[in-house]
């Protein structure tokens, strides 16, 4: 008779140097998936974990050392205000179990996260053949073998058609389950390319919404600060538009189509240490996305805010370069009317560091924000913004600045229409 084989763990708690192959070589197998895919950050926490565990095994890792080493986060990191790397951590946690139920199933080494640290351990799968064989059967013993077999058989048999109606059944049903199922469709050519850019990058982009400071509260009122007679002590940082709420969740729509992350912050959080090694998107005007101030990337149109004539205070874009035909300013409605009409900027430019890129998505209000975040995460508006801004020979999307008219009503951005571009030379 033959060995019984039954399979269990060896823990693997010290890794030589020339036993370290096995374990690294799994780690790469598991960045290879299908299910880190497309997760460059997670692939780049779990090397260096899996490189931690083996040279330091025991050694328990800190947050801020993981944010400083692995994601680039400044030195004064606080892993009490951002709990952006727990966050990796779990999904990485995640992303090791969905691996393991699926490709990695009958893979020879393990290597598990365990929660409450950021210590990786391995575990290599092993056989254990140390079932004895059987004492000598008599000729009686055979012989009673031999009825309750044939008793068996004939048992077995009609269990057998039982179980296969009750499969054939089982098996229609879920066919027809299936096949109510909606095919999720493919992601859209347009999208694909116009957000090229982003998906490419080591980082997930970011995404920085506006964030303006308020002076007051709700209940009594409430008004952009003023730092030449407010006091700082009594300013609201907290809020922001219906616009840039809207937006972030659409582009996070996005993005979960193209299998890519996006990571969220505030404006009033946001440094340019951040915006230096980074692709980003800016969700809010300069009015209230304040770091957009301190970079000076567009070079057409620009927010303003009137010094004069009817609708002085009133923020407008100016057109740098009016070409034929084209206003100075483009204007919303008056603040002092219901508004109807709003414009709205959709600028990408070169970011900080060259290889990297910044998108902005800005109206004169919150509504015209909206407008510009919808133009670019919907397949037929997307379609006819392509068709004006150039392209590289590789297929990407060359810098631009384009200026939408927004149509509203009753607070909802109803029709966008591109009333201006201007392509990098």
């Amino acid at each position: 008779m033959g060995d019984l084989v039954t399979l269990g763990y060896m823990s693997v708690t010290k890794a030589p140097a020339e036993a370290r192959e096995p374990y690294l070589a799994a780690v790469e197998s598991i960045t290879r998936s299908n299910a880190l895919h497309g997760s460059e950050s997670l692939c780049k926490l779990l090397r260096y974990l899996a490189g931690h565990a083996l040279q330091n095994p025991g050694v328990a890792l800190k947050e801020y050392q993981i944010a400083t080493e692995v994601f680039g986060r400044p030195r004064d990191f606080d892993p009490h205000l951002d709990s952006a790397i727990r966050v990796q951590a779990g999904r990485l946690r995640m992303k090791l179990a969905e691996y393991y139920a699926t490709e990695g199933a009958d893979d020879a080494i393990v290597v598990e996260f365990p929660k409450g640290t950021y210590a990786l351990t391995f575990h290599r799968r092993t056989v254990d053949r140390g079932r004895p064989l059987a004492a000598p059967v008599s000729s009686e013993t055979q012989t009673r073998g031999a009825r309750n077999w044939v008793i068996a058989v004939v048992v077995l048999s009609f269990l057998l058609i039982v179980a296969a109606a009750a499969i054939a059944g089982l098996w229609e049903s879920q066919r027809q389950a299936i096949a109510s199922v909606p095919v999720t469709p493919p992601v859209p050519q347009p999208l694909r390319t116009f957000w090229k850019g982003f998906l490419a990058g080591p980082e997930e982009p970011w995404v920085v919404f506006s964030n303006a400071a308020f002076v007051g509260r709700p209940e009594i009122g409430m008004r952009y600060l003023n730092p030449a007679k407010d006091s700082h002590a009594l300013v609201q940082d907290h809020y922001t538009g219906v616009g840039e709420v809207l937006g972030v969740h659409e582009l996070d729509r996005v993005f979960h189509l193209l299998y890519r992350e996006i990571r969220v912050k505030r404006g009033s959080l946001f440094s340019l240490d951040d915006a230096k090694h980074n692709n980003l998107i800016f969700v809010g005007s300069p009015a209230e996305n304040l770091t957009l101030r301190d970079l000076p990337i567009v070079r057409q149109f620009v927010f303003q805010r009137l010094s004069s004539g009817p609708q002085k205070g009133d923020l407008v874009i100016v057109n740098l370069h009016p070409a034929s035909g084209e206003p100075q300013y483009y204007r919303a409605t008056p603040s002092d009317m219901p508004l109807t009409e709003d414009y709205s900027l959709i600028a990408l430019v070169p970011g900080l560091d060259p290889s990297g890129s910044v998108l902005i998505l800005a109206g004169l209000t919150t509504i015209g924000t909206q407008a510009a975040v919808e133009y670019v995460c919907r397949e037929d508006s997307l379609s006819k913004l392509l068709a004006r801004i150039a392209m590289t020979p590789a297929g990407d999307v060359k810098p631009f600045e384009a200026v939408l008219q927004v149509k509203v009503a009753r607070g909802v951005p109803v029709e966008s229409n591109i009333v201006a571009v201007r392509n990098e030379t």
